[in-house]
């Protein structure tokens, strides 16, 4: 009889009309919400990317650098923003008390923010890492051991990745020490070795000569290179160092086709880059008899 009953009453709610109008309904305002604000958050995120690549003109300085940072932070923000409003507007589809839940987690939050002192702090930290411009996307930074260039800044966290492909983590409010590499021009540093056997001042005027036209040749090196002169003594070899400004991180770059370049230039004009050489010295017959008498004796 009950079994009898429940069935009557499934066929009596499957049979009402008016449900399944309303469900239909929340169904349909529940796929328009979505959809509504996964096309606002992608065209808002677009009309973010545009205004920032437009060159701002003005009294204020802009760098690329800052742009990149802002953008991608103001993304994150429209998406958090955007989607939490799809979130209360669905539940108010679901005919949910809206002000009860949003009191409810006012109070929440609350109680939330004494326990989570670390999370507010990296919030605030994150802040005043934007705000100031201690360091940017695209920097390449040395934070504690981490050594890389800046993937992403965010409100709690900032990603750091190193050049062989570790991506570090680090929550905002555990950056202490931060070393930017990316703010000020970098100083290519070459030592080059020149054997005891050629004349110093000679190869000084002939290093002379090729970097007057470094600067024509590596749009990177800012100012002239400058032969700083003798920089050590070495038991094998005389060691000359150079030095050239360079645009932020290309030093490296810079060093290196200096160091190719400048030894065909010597090889051509015939100065000689030292290398460990081995002499080999071998008595006639005569002499070893000779120091054999001579220790007998």
């Amino acid at each position: 009889m009950n079994v009898e009953k429940i069935i009557q009453r499934i066929l009596t709610v499957m049979s009402d009309e008016a449900m399944w109008v309303g469900l239909f309904v929340v169904f349909l305002k529940v796929i328009l919400i979505t959809v509504v604000a996964i096309v606002l958050v992608k065209v808002l995120r677009m009309l973010i990317r545009k205004t920032f690549s437009v060159r701002i003109k003005g009294p204020l300085v802009y760098n690329e650098r800052r742009q990149q940072t802002l953008s991608k932070l103001l993304s994150n923000v429209v998406a958090y923003v955007v989607y939490f409003i799809a979130v209360v507007s669905i539940l108010a589809a679901f005919t949910i008390d809206i002000t009860g839940l949003i009191a409810g987690a006012g109070v929440l939050g609350l109680a939330v923010g004494f326990g989570a002192q670390n999370l507010v702090r990296d919030v605030i930290t994150g802040f005043f890492i934007i705000f100031e411009d201690q360091f940017s996307v695209g920097d390449y930074v040395r934070i504690g051991v981490a050594e890389g260039t800046v993937e992403e800044i965010g409100l709690r966290t900032t990603k750091v990745k190193a050049w062989t492909g570790e991506l570090f983590i680090f929550p905002n409010g555990n950056i202490m020490d931060v070393v930017n590499f990316s703010i000020h021009n970098s100083i290519a540093v070459v030592d080059i070795n020149i054997s005891y056997e050629s004349d110093i001042k000679r190869v000084e005027e002939l290093i002379m000569e090729f970097l007057n036209s470094l600067q024509e040749r590596y749009e990177q090196i800012i100012k002239p290179a400058e032969l700083l002169g003798v920089q050590n003594l070495t038991t094998t070899e005389v060691v000359m160092r150079i030095t050239a400004e360079t645009m932020p991180m290309q030093h490296f770059a810079v060093a290196r086709e200096i160091r190719r370049d400048l030894k065909d230039f010597l090889d051509q004009r015939g100065v000689e880059i030292p290398y460990p050489r081995m002499l080999m010295v071998q008595r006639s017959p005569v002499e070893s008899n000779i120091t054999k008498n001579a220790n007998n004796e």
